[in-house]
């Protein structure tokens, strides 16, 4: 039983399981190495158990819904994952009790759970993820209607004006919630995404890279229609057919609904003999998967939602001393600085033609690589963002924020067993050799 003078915090995440949700993750931990108790309410995961503990953090979990990803879809899920929340966060009140709710959006909608809670005195922490009118209106494009985006954009209002504090991942969303819901920006504090020590790791590449001839071009993160994998794919098509290059290979790593529809594209561009889609894997593996990449993509194409972005993959590269290709996105070259090629305009073929410069140009992939390395250690790791976690709730707790743990990357301790995305992962060797003799990477030199 926690004791009376340890604040209790109740984190509601219901865009994905805890155990996958890095962000999360580091929040949490943050925040239980500060002295405050922990406990999360959220969608169980594959394999998990309704209630469990993670390193120290509670976690209730509820059976996760989906009904489809239509409009009705959506509503569905949300309306029933507000209740299951709800329902979950009165057994927690009782029995745990809480006097902090920190709400990761999507969606705003969970300000009706915090707004209950209010009339009991407890305070309430929004955590602005991702920006969910402009999400809705790029994820759906001409079908989007326009009172779902009017209900969206309320509910954000509503949520920033209600939060007695406001997370935001960057100054970009800052400066736009201020602007939009018309709080002051002293109630707003950045909180940025950031590398952990494990991505730092001086490791070897991946047993399924190791041996591949010819350049490895790589992505890690979500497959999903906004992700811009389908760009990327494209432009491989681009590097192979129009500027005639088959000295290298791609490694994609992740998971989400466009997976399988993004495998069929692959084959129709004539490209899935050279492109390798792992799946999810343990995120042990991530790492490894990165180090042994030579250039690392990121497709997200230009628009109103992803310009506004902090990606966490970007500075994951970067922590591993891996040059980037990537469309120019506002929070992405803020990010990555000198150790991404920007290409404008959403530009596939222009994307091909950077990859295939920095592939001629082993000198400068190391300098770019080196450079983000530095900026990530320097400037970008999780561990200087702590400290601005911290503040906001020695703010809303009224106690002082404390050291934290804002120890070098190379020192900070991990002890996270998360797991990153779910298909069985592909071995590359099996993909790359698919339709020959041999299965092993010796095979797949061009």
């Amino acid at each position: 039983m926690a004791t009376t003078h340890q604040h209790r915090v109740l984190m509601l995440l219901q865009n994905s399981q805890y155990s996958q949700d890095g962000r999360v993750i580091r929040e949490a931990t943050a925040l239980r190495d500060a002295g405050y108790a922990v406990t999360v309410i959220c969608p169980r995961g594959d394999g998990e158990r309704c209630r469990m503990v993670f390193d120290g953090v509670h976690a209730y979990q509820y059976p996760l819904v989906s009904v489809g990803t239509g409009f009705v879809g959506y509503v569905f899920e949300y309306g029933y994952a507000v209740s299951a929340m709800f329902v979950l966060s009165l057994w927690v009140f009782i029995v745990r009790g809480f006097d902090v709710i920190h709400a990761h959006n999507p969606p705003e909608f969970l300000v009706a759970v915090a707004a209950f809670y209010r009339l009991f005195g407890k305070r309430f922490v929004f955590d602005h993820h991702d920006l969910s009118p402009e999400m809705y209106r790029m994820r759906f494009g001409d079908r989007s209607r326009k009172p779902v985006h009017a209900l969206l954009l309320l509910f954000e209002r509503l949520t920033c004006r209600m939060a007695d504090h406001v997370i935001a991942t960057n100054e970009s969303v800052k400066k736009l919630e201020a602007e939009r819901t018309g709080i002051s920006e002293e109630k707003i504090t950045v909180v940025r995404n950031g590398p952990e020590p494990r991505h730092f790791a001086d490791i070897a590449a991946h047993s399924s890279l190791s041996q591949i001839n010819g350049t490895v071009i790589g992505y890690v993160g979500e497959m999903g229609p906004l992700d811009g994998i389908d760009t990327l794919l494209r432009s491989l098509r681009c590097l192979q057919d129009d500027l005639g290059r088959n000295d290298w290979r791609a490694v994609l790593v992740g998971d989400g609904e466009s997976f399988g529809p993004l495998k069929q594209l692959a084959c129709e561009l004539g490209i899935d003999d050279t492109v390798c889609f792992v799946g999810r894997v343990p995120l042990g593996e991530v790492v490894p998967y990165i180090a042994g990449m030579d250039i690392c993509a990121i497709p997200d194409p230009c628009n109103e939602y992803t310009r506004r972005c902090t990606l966490v993959k970007t500075m994951e590269y970067m922590a591993q001393g891996k040059p980037i290709v990537a469309f120019d996105l506002t929070e992405t070259r803020f990010s990555a600085g000198a150790s991404a090629l920007y290409v404008g305009d959403n530009d596939e073929h222009a994307f091909a033609q950077a990859l295939a410069e920095l592939m001629d140009d082993p000198p400068r992939r190391e300098s770019m690589g080196r450079a983000g390395r530095e900026r990530a250690e320097a400037e970008l790791a999780w561990c200087h963002s702590v400290p601005s976690l911290l503040s906001v709730y020695a703010e809303v707790c009224g106690r002082p924020a404390g050291p934290g743990r804002p120890n070098p990357p190379e020192t900070c301790d991990d002890t996270h067993p998360e797991v990153v995305a779910g298909t069985t992962p592909v071995s590359c060797e099996r993909e790359f050799g698919a339709g020959a003799p041999s299965q092993t990477a010796e095979a797949l030199a061009p």
